[in-house]
């Protein structure tokens, strides 16, 4: 497994959080389409006790019925959409509340917007390879973004340099403990 990180993150938590005393907590799952971002978004937000936001929600239905069409979008159709979740981004921070937000964010471009205050946020990119997200992607239902889409997405994607890599071959509680690791968290009761 391929892991990077290269700072530092320190964030008070909220009172209900999870989240220890000197980690960040807007913690960006990212990755191309089919990789697994909603899923161990969740997994993690349910065990941080904190917000889940899944940026997929937030396309504009433009963008959703261009995707559905299997037209790839282009970075004028994604901004509008960045722009919108930086502005929840901000919002829990000035809050002081934790969140983990599933995005793709393919490109650095993207991430640099995204990244408003770097002490506090962390990218985790789910790594996969292309045979993988497709036997995955076949079995997802009622999904806008299309299979025919995937190739564009990995064109796209700029691996990040700053981020947590986590491979996406495991299975999700696999891939749940590694972030918990390399976020140096404790397990839930549950897990």
């Amino acid at each position: 497994m391929n892991h990077t990180v290269s700072r530092t993150i320190s964030l008070r938590p909220s009172a209900t959080s999870n989240i220890p005393r000197g980690r960040s907590s807007i913690l960006v799952i990212m990755g191309v389409s089919g990789s697994g971002k909603t899923t161990i978004g969740q997994l993690l937000s349910a065990e941080l006790i904190c917000s889940f936001i899944d940026g997929d929600d937030f396309h504009p239905p433009v963008n959703i019925k261009k995707m559905s069409s299997g037209e790839a979008l282009t970075d004028e159709d994604r901004w509008p959409w960045l722009e919108i979740l930086t502005d929840k981004i901000q919002e829990y921070i000035q809050q002081k509340q934790s969140m983990v937000l599933a995005c793709s964010a393919l490109k650095k471009s993207y991430r640099e917007i995204l990244c408003v205050e770097r002490e506090l946020v962390q990218f985790i990119y789910l790594k996969g390879n292309y045979a993988t997200i497709v036997r995955r992607m076949q079995s997802r239902e009622n999904h806008f973004m299309t299979k025919s889409l995937l190739q564009s997405q990995f064109a796209t994607l700029e691996e990040p340099e700053d981020a947590i890599v986590v491979d996406i071959s495991p299975s999700p509680s696999e891939i749940l403990k590694s972030i918990r690791g390399l976020l140096h968290l404790k397990a839930s009761p549950e897990t």
